[in-house]
C-alpha cells in the first residue's frame, strides 16, 4: 500500500567488477523439512450479502494488541525457523552473495557537495560504518568540515535508525531533522544549536520528520502524524524556546482520505501547505515573514482536479490538470490566486505528461515524460527560449537532483540507465555546458560494454503496447534456456524507470537476465496509462504483467522454466494476483512486503493508510467496489491448484503493508495449494518496510532473494 516503495532491492546504486567466471550449476536438494501449520480460527465476514470465512484473520492480533499476540509471534518465529531450514544449504551462496554486493560498495565515499545559502552541504560515509556523517563547508570547498550530524554514532544500540529530514534555519545556525528507531516511519523532530552543539530541549514526536523554517528562525511547521492510524492530519507551528509547551495547530484536514504536508518556495518568500488524494487537491500559503498570521487558500479543492504551485520571482505557477488529462502549466499574480486568475503558458499535449517545474531566477526547468521517457525542457524566462537536455540512451532515469539555490544558472540534475551507473551532472543553462561532477565508482572495475539493454514491448489482452526494459551481460542467447527475473509495480501512478543497480550485476553475471514491465497503473505513458490501472480498471495491471512474461517466453528471452517475477508493496498485490491468475508461467516468485489482503485491510479504517487509499483502490463498504477488489485481492482467490514456488517477506512493523497480510497469505497458501513447491516467510523482527536502515545490513535480505532465485536454477556458486 505504499506509493513512496519502488523496489527496495533492484534500485541500489553501487556498482560491481564482472570478472567472475561463469558459476557452476548442480541439483539442490531442498530438506524435507516440516512446515509451520498456522491455526484456524474461523471469523466470519458478511457484506453485501456474501459470507466469508476467514480462518486466519487472528494473525492481526499482535497490530491489534489481541489475546492472541503471543501466538502471531511465535507463530512468525516458526516460519523463519521453517525458512532458515530450507535455506541451510544456501548458506555459502549467500554468504559469498553478500560479500560481493558489499565488496562493490566503496565503503569511504562522500557525495557531491551543494551550495545553500553559503554554505556547502554533503554527507561522507567511513570503511566499516553502516551510516554517515551530515556535514558543510562554509563559502569553500576548501574550508573547514564542520560535522553537523554523526550518525554512525547516533544509531550505536539501535537495530534500526533513521535520521531524516535534515532543515537548515535560514541564519545557518540550527538544525531541525528527524529521527525514527521502530521503523514504523513516525518521527521525533530534534533541533541541534550548530554554534553551541547541543540539541536543544525541543523534541516533538509522532511526526512525518520533515519541518520549514520561517524566516524568523525561531518558529517551525511540521505534520504531526495520527498515533493510530499514522494519518498525517495536521500541520503544527512549533516556537522554540517559547512558554507554551503546546504547539498551535494550523491546519487540520477533516478529510481523511487526504494526505497533507508542508514545504517553502525556493525563493524564501512563502510557505506552502498542501493538501491532496488521488483526484484532488488543496493549496494554503503564508508569507514566510509572518509565521503567525494565517494561512490562505489558493484555490479552493475542486473535484477531481489536482493542482501544485510554485513561487517565481513575480508570479505563480500552477501544475494542474484541471481540462488537462496529461496536466498543463498556468500563471497567476501573488495577489490573485483563484482559478479565474489563472493563465495558460503550457497547454496540455496528448502526448506528453507534465510531470514538475523546477524553479531558478532566470530560468525554468520543466519535467517532462513521453513515450515513457523523462525529458527537461530549459525555459528561460528572460528570453523566453527553450531547449532539452540530451541523454542519448534508449531508456534511461533523468531527473533534478539537488538545486536549493534560486539565484543560480546551474541545474544539478541526475542520470542512471540499466548499464550506467549513478551520475550526476551539473549543467549551465546559460552556455549549455554540462560537467560530470560524480559516477558512482566502480570498486574492481566496470565495463558497460560487457552488457546490454534493450527496450521492447508486449501486447496486452486488449492491445496495449507494453513497454519492457531489460539487461543482461553479453554472451546471452536467446534460445529459451537463461533464467529471467521479470520486475513489476504498477500502482500509484509510480514510474518504474530503468536504473543501475551494483547487486543486480551478481544476477546478471550469473546468467540471468533482468526485466521491468512498465505495466498500466503506473504512469510512464501519461496519465490514462495509471487511470487505466487503478480502481476498476485494476486487473488491467496484472493482465498486463502477464503479458509482458509470455511476451518474453514467446520471444525466447526464456521459458516457464526459468522465468521468476518480483515486485514489493503494491508490487506484492502484482505477484499474489498474478500467482493465482498464471501459476504455471512462472517457476518462482519473490513477494517483498506484499499487500494480499486488500478487501480485509480496505475494510479497516484503523489500518494506517487505508482512507488515504480509496481513490486507489475502491471503498469495498461499496458493493461494485467490493465485488470488483474481491475479484482479484490474492488472499480471497487462493484455489486448491499448483502454485510456483515462492518467498515472502516482511517486517513485524511494517506500517504500510502490516505484517499480517503476507502471514495469512502464506498460511492459507500452504493449506490449500496442491503441489510441492517450496512456500517460505521470512520476517524481519526488528525493521518494517523498508527493512534494515544500514547500507550493508540489507544486503543480507537481497543475498537470501538472490539465493532463492539462484537455487531454483541449480546455481550454487
Amino acid at each position: 500500500m505504499d506509493h513512496k516503495f519502488y523496489y527496495l532491492l533492484l534500485m541500489s546504486t553501487v556498482t560491481t567488477a564482472c570478472t567472475q567466471e561463469k558459476p557452476s550449476q548442480a541439483a539442490f536438494e531442498w530438506p524435507k523439512a516440516a512446515a509451520p501449520i498456522a491455526l484456524t480460527k474461523p471469523h466470519v465476514r458478511v457484506l453485501h450479502g456474501d459470507t466469508v470465512v476467514d480462518n486466519y484473520f487472528w494473525l492481526n492480533d499482535y497490530f491489534k494488541k489481541g489475546p492472541d499476540s503471543a501466538m502471531v509471534v511465535a507463530y512468525l518465529e516458526a516460519e523463519n525457523k521453517y525458512t532458515d531450514t530450507m535455506m541451510k544449504g544456501s548458506e555459502s551462496l549467500q554468504s559469498k552473495l553478500f560479500a560481493e554486493m558489499k565488496g562493490r560498495i566503496k565503503e569511504q565515499d562522500e557525495s557531491v557537495p551543494y551550495l545553500k545559502n553559503g554554505y556547502y552541504y554533503y554527507t561522507r560515509t567511513e570503511v566499516g560504518q553502516q551510516y554517515f556523517k551530515f556535514c558543510r563547508k562554509k563559502g569553500s570547498l576548501d574550508a573547514p568540515e564542520e560535522v553537523l550530524l554523526d550518525v554512525d554514532k547516533m544509531a550505536e544500540g539501535y537495530p534500526y535508525y533513521n535520521a531524516t529530514g535534515f532543515n537548515i534555519s535560514p541564519d545557518n545556525k540550527l538544525l531541525a531533522y528527524g529521527v525514527d528507531t521502530v521503523s514504523r516511519r513516525q518521527y521525533t523532530i530534534h533541533v541541534k544549536d550548530l554554534e553551541t552543539g547541543t540539541i536543544l530541549a525541543d523534541a516533538i514526536p509522532g511526526t512525518s520528520g520533515g519541518s520549514v523554517w520561517a524566516n524568523d528562525n525561531r518558529t517551525l511547521f511540521y505534520t504531526k502524524n495520527n498515533p493510530a492510524t499514522l494519518l498525517t492530519e495536521k500541520v503544527m507551528r512549533h516556537t522554540l524556546h517559547a512558554d507554551s509547551k503546546v504547539d498551535a495547530v494550523v491546519y487540520h484536514e477533516s478529510d481523511n482520505t487526504n494526505y497533507i504536508g508542508v514545504g517553502k518556495a525556493k525563493s524564501g518568500k512563502f510557505i506552502y501547505l498542501y493538501s491532496g488524494g488521488t483526484l484532488s487537491s488543496e493549496v494554503h500559503y503564508l508569507n514566510a515573514d509572518d509565521p503567525t498570521g494565517v494561512f490562505k487558500v489558493f484555490q479552493p479543492r475542486m473535484t477531481d482536479v489536482l493542482y501544485s504551485v510554485t513561487a517565481l520571482e513575480d508570479r505563480f505557477l500552477i501544475v494542474t490538470n484541471q481540462h488537462a488529462k496529461n496536466f498543463k502549466l498556468m500563471e497567476c499574480p501573488f495577489d490573485h490566486t483563484g482559478i479565474a486568475d489563472w493563465k495558460e503558458v503550457i497547454p496540455h499535449r496528448e502526448d506528453v505528461l507534465l510531470e514538475d517545474v523546477d524553479e531558478f531566477k532566470d530560468f525554468l526547468v520543466i519535467s517532462e515524460r513521453k513515450n515513457g521517457l523523462i525529458q527537461l525542457a530549459i525555459r528561460n524566462l528572460r528570453e523566453g527560449s527553450q531547449h532539452y537536455l540530451d541523454f542519448g540512451e534508449e531508456a534511461y532515469t533523468a531527473y533534478p537532483a539537488t538545486n536549493p539555490e534560486y539565484n543560480t544558472t546551474i541545474l544539478r540534475y541526475g542520470y542512471t540507465s540499466l548499464t550506467t551507473p549513478s551520475s550526476t551532472y551539473d549543467y549551465d543553462m546559460n552556455t549549455h555546458e554540462k560537467t560530470l561532477r560524480k559516477q558512482q565508482e566502480v570498486v574492481g572495475g566496470y565495463n558497460v560494454a560487457d552488457y546490454t539493454t534493450e527496450r521492447l514491448y508486449a501486447t496486452a489482452e486488449d492491445g496495449t503496447r507494453v513497454p519492457i526494459s531489460l539487461v543482461y551481460k553479453k554472451g546471452f542467447k536467446k534460445d529459451g534456456n537463461a533464467p529471467l527475473l521479470l520486475y513489476g509495480y504498477g500502482s500509484y501512478g509510480a514510474t518504474m524507470d530503468p536504473s543501475f543497480s551494483s547487486g543486480r550485476l551478481s544476477l546478471l553475471d550469473r546468467g540471468f537476465v533482468y526485466a521491468i514491465a512498465h505495466i498500466r497503473g503506473g504512469q510512464e505513458m501519461g496519465r490514462q496509462w495509471y487511470d487505466d490501472g487503478k480502481m476498476m480498471n485494476k486487473i488491467n495491471t496484472f493482465t498486463d504483467f502477464i503479458a509482458c512474461g509470455q511476451f518474453l517466453v514467446d520471444q525466447r528471452y526464456t521459458t516457464p522454466a526459468h522465468l521468476y517475477a518480483q515486485g514489493g508493496s503494491a508490487g506484492g498485490l502484482l505477484m499474489g494476483a498474478v500467482s493465482n491468475m498464471a501459476p504455471e508461467l512462472w517457476h518462482g516468485i519473490v513477494a517483498q512486503v506484499p499487500f494480499v489482503d486488500v478487501v480485509n485491510t480496505m475494510l479497516d479504517e484503523t489500518i494506517p493508510l487505508t482512507t488515504n487509499e480509496y481513490d486507489e483502490w475502491g471503498n469495498p463498504n461499496d458493493k461494485e467496489a467490493y465485488e470488483y477488489i474481491k475479484s482479484y485481492s490474492p488472499y480471497e482467490n487462493i484455489e486448491a491448484k499448483a502454485y510456483p514456488h515462492i518467498l515472502v517477506t516482511t517486517g513485524l512493523h511494517d506500517s504500510q503493508v502490516q505484517y499480517f497480510e503476507p502471514a495469512k497469505w502464506v498460511a492459507k497458501l500452504r493449506a490449500t495449494k496442491t503441489d510441492n513447491n517450496v512456500l517460505l516467510l521470512k520476517t524481519e523482527m526488528d525493521y518494517g518496510h523498508g527493512g534494515a536502515s544500514g547500507r550493508f545490513d540489507y544486503l543480507q535480505d537481497v543475498a537470501l532473494e538472490y539465493s532463492f532465485l539462484c537455487v531454483l536454477e541449480g546455481i550454487t556458486e
